[in-house]
């Protein structure tokens, strides 16, 4: 019989994918201990009265830029991550676009030296999968990546984009290792081509982002990811889905049995081109927030599943980086890790989507796509004890100035918003309590690469990959001789 846990919280409502119940939730040793009424849990060290709260499980962010090492007046993992706790996050997966990029294994070794010493939350590291850095996968996956990221569009940090036959090839190598590859997709050929037309022409107005990047650039994009994918077995995630468009293609993909996931963001579903004349720069992100038209469809596809996740994309630069005149020289990104989920839970509170599917969206469905579920992603017994408890009523309204990021600057300034998390806690111990943040809780948080565990990888054509026709060369040879 247990008799003891660190902490029982009492009077809230357990929010699942499924259902929304009175009950008490029992913590002990970073795990939950047990989900139930009151007057069945255990005696604890401490309680805490959650009346009125709703528990989450923690948000899983898997795109993330925190900018360290490399850029650290933008961003760093202490304030990163505090942002992350502000916001409800317990799990953030970082980009590979820092200076060095995440490409060696002696640089994720060094990188993981600075986050586990100053991550407020759990986190993962992406590899970087690029022209050079195939032959270190292997390396890279036991230095601790939770997956990899092909940037197939420029971007901030300009990481070169892999011509096609070098993605192929990348994917025929990571497809042997079960990891998943986010995806950067947009065509940067096409972006290049309109941009140097645009500024031959002289467009510098915000606008002129927008149309160096239509939708096309995605569609083609991820349609040709989903043929690698289903040709090599490469298992593959489509980043930031900004138009109704690219839906199409990452649909059929899915009919047809490949193994793609997506994700999309509150500014794409919340903003729009009628923005980029209130907002200028400050809007400008990659790939653009696109035409009104596109919200509704991006909706539907997160209720009906076509979409599997919301993630921020946090990309944190400093104001005067967002507010140069000329949009070209304007930095890409903006803060969300911290308001991603008091934006989500405001449409919630506005009837766009229930609190379970929230719940599915932003913790349940990550965790199940990155081989983490049900230790995350889940309240039930066994599970870390990754928590949010928000007061789903709570009415206020977003402040740059109060944000937990450097980046101080966003297009959500001004916001009215319904929903705020009060606690978060990570494996058990609070890290923000009552909008504090935690002065204990600083290198508290570890890596999720240790506990992940995707399924067996499931490898396609892998007689015809690169490694195995260059490994026969000598037979090819000496068989047309």
């Amino acid at each position: 019989m247990i008799n003891s846990a660190d902490l029982v919280i009492h009077g809230g409502k357990v929010v699942t994918p499924d259902a929304v119940f009175d009950a008490s939730v029992a913590v002990r040793g970073g795990k939950i201990l047990a989900v139930g009424s009151a007057d069945v849990m255990p005696k604890a060290s401490e309680t805490l009265d959650a009346a009125g709260l709703h528990i989450l499980p923690g948000a899983i962010d898997v795109h993330v830029h925190f900018r360290d090492p490399g850029y650290p007046h933008k961003e760093d993992w202490a304030s990163g991550t505090a942002a992350a706790a502000f916001g409800g996050v317990t799990t953030v997966f970082d980009m590979p676009n820092t200076i060095p990029p995440t490409g060696t294994p002696e640089i994720l070794a060094a990188k993981h030296a600075i986050a586990s010493s100053k991550a407020h939350v759990d986190y993962g590291l992406y590899g970087l999968l690029g022209e050079d850095t195939i032959e270190a996968v292997p390396a890279l996956c036991a230095g601790g990546v939770v997956g990899f990221k092909c940037y197939m569009g420029n971007t901030f940090g300009k990481i070169p984009s892999p011509s096609t036959g070098a993605m192929l090839e990348a994917f025929e190598v990571v497809a042997k290792t079960g990891k998943r590859i986010s995806l950067h997709a947009e065509t940067n050929s096409i972006m290049e081509r309109r941009e140097t037309q645009l500024r031959a022409a002289g467009r510098t107005d915000p606008l002129a982002h927008l149309a160096s990047r239509p939708a096309v650039v995605a569609i083609e994009a991820v349609s040709r990811a989903a043929i690698l994918a289903e040709w090599t077995g490469a298992r593959i995630h489509i980043l930031h889905i900004s138009s109704a468009d690219e839906l199409r293609p990452l649909r059929e993909a899915k009919a047809r049995g490949v193994d793609i996931t997506g994700e999309t963001g509150p500014h794409y579903l919340m903003l729009s081109a009628d923005d980029y004349a209130k907002f200028a720069g400050v809007i400008r992100v990659n790939p653009p927030v696109r035409e009104k038209h596109n919200q509704e469809p991006l909706w539907q596809a997160l209720i009906d599943g076509t979409i599997d996740m919301v993630a921020t994309d946090h990309a944190p630069h400093t104001p005067e980086e967002k507010t140069r005149n000329d949009i070209w020289t304007v930095d890409c990104g903006f803060p969300g890790v911290e308001l991603q989920m008091p934006l989500m839970l405001t449409a919630v509170n506005e009837g766009r989507l229930s609190i379970s599917d929230y719940v599915r969206l932003s913790a349940a469905n990550p965790a199940k796509t990155w081989g983490l579920y049900p230790r995350k992603g889940a309240i039930q017994p066994g599970a870390d004890a990754d928590l949010a408890l928000v007061d789903l009523g709570q009415a206020w309204t977003i402040d740059d100035a109060k944000l937990q990021s450097r980046s101080k600057i966003s297009p959500w300034h001004g916001r009215p918003v319904t929903g705020l998390p009060v606690h978060t806690l990570v494996r058990g111990r609070f890290v923000m309590r009552e909008r504090t943040l935690m002065s204990d809780a600083r290198g508290w948080g570890r890596s999720v690469h240790a506990i992940q565990e995707m399924p067996p990888p499931v490898v396609r054509n892998a007689d015809q990959t690169m490694q195995a026709v260059v490994g026969n060369r000598d037979s090819i040879r000496g068989h047309a001789a």
